[in-house]
């Protein structure tokens, strides 16, 4: 029981599970939109069982799939796979149990998210290989989180609205964008064994450029997610912190010095969802 509690909190630490933050927020603002305010606690509950549980498969499922890779990579060959701390039998059951709990969650919600919920995995699993086929596989996981508000609507109405489809695609945009930035510190490694990556393929220069314009369309789309729905002063106001927040984000790294990447990629990210969760809650419950 011991050994089984302390492989389950290396798991934990592995896949990094408080990062959910970076998607939850904006499944919460669906939520909320298609609410038009706060949905019951139960269909809360469920959603964050879902949004965890998908989250926990897909990067259990990734360290499982790139355990070779990552043993390979300076940056990554003291993860608990590659190191040995962990065997991929007890990870792989980790993702099966994720898995369930994925499923019994979408089943508890409505019919169809149930349907759905075997296309949502197989986006958010088959990142995992896309590194390996495209260099875009920075928009496949923007696409894998992106689903999230969409998803989190149908929970709320058991329908899909086409205007909330602009807010994953804002999803997709910034993920991929701050994605693209992370992957810069593997340029040199993904050339020597052949990993794709825009990195990789266009160099680290155009590659900012790329994020930068990427985190352009997110706040395009943003903004056309307000006028979509008719929100207000506040839910711009937390769109334009979210601009700043990205400002400062781009301004900490350069192609040149990518030591402040982890401040940039993780607690900024994190604060971005948040802001911009609680700035469209607020200005939806404010009209109730």
């Amino acid at each position: 029981m011991a050994s089984l509690w302390k492989s389950t909190v290396v798991t934990l630490e592995m896949i990094k599970w408080e990062h959910s933050v970076f998607a939850l927020p904006f499944a919460l603002t669906g939520a909320v939109l298609a609410a038009g305010g706060w949905p019951t606690l139960r269909v809360l509950g469920w959603i964050i069982v879902c949004m965890v549980a998908a989250r926990s498969a897909a990067m259990a499922f990734n360290r499982l799939a790139d355990a070779q890779l990552d043993a390979a990579n300076p940056r990554t060959a003291m993860r608990a796979l590659p190191a040995g701390a962990l065997s991929s039998g007890f990870v792989a059951g980790f993702v099966v149990v994720s898995i369930a709990l994925f499923m019994l969650g979408a089943a508890m919600l409505n019919r169809l998210t149930l349907e759905l919920a075997p296309v949502a995995l197989a986006v958010v699993l088959a990142y995992s290989y896309m590194k390996r086929v495209t260099q875009w596989s920075h928009v496949v996981l923007g696409l894998a989180l992106g689903i999230a508000p969409s998803a989190a609507w149908i929970a709320v109405r058991g329908s899909l609205d086409i205007r909330i489809v602009v807010l994953t695609a804002a999803v997709l945009l910034w993920v991929g964008g701050f994605d693209v930035l992370y992957a810069c510190q593997d340029f040199e490694h993904d050339r020597k064994v052949g990993l794709n990556s825009v990195p990789q393929a266009f160099g680290i220069t155009a590659a900012f450029w790329i994020a930068r314009a990427m985190h352009v369309g997110m706040l395009l789309m943003l903004c056309w997610l307000m006028e979509l729905f008719g929100l207000g002063r506040v839910a711009m106001l937390g769109v334009g912190l979210v601009a700043m927040l990205l400002l400062y984000e781009h301004s900490i790294i350069s192609p040149k010095d990518l030591r402040r990447m982890n401040a940039a990629f993780f607690t900024l990210n994190g604060v971005i969802s948040v802001v911009f969760f609680g700035f469209v809650a607020a200005d939806v419950l404010m009209r109730k």
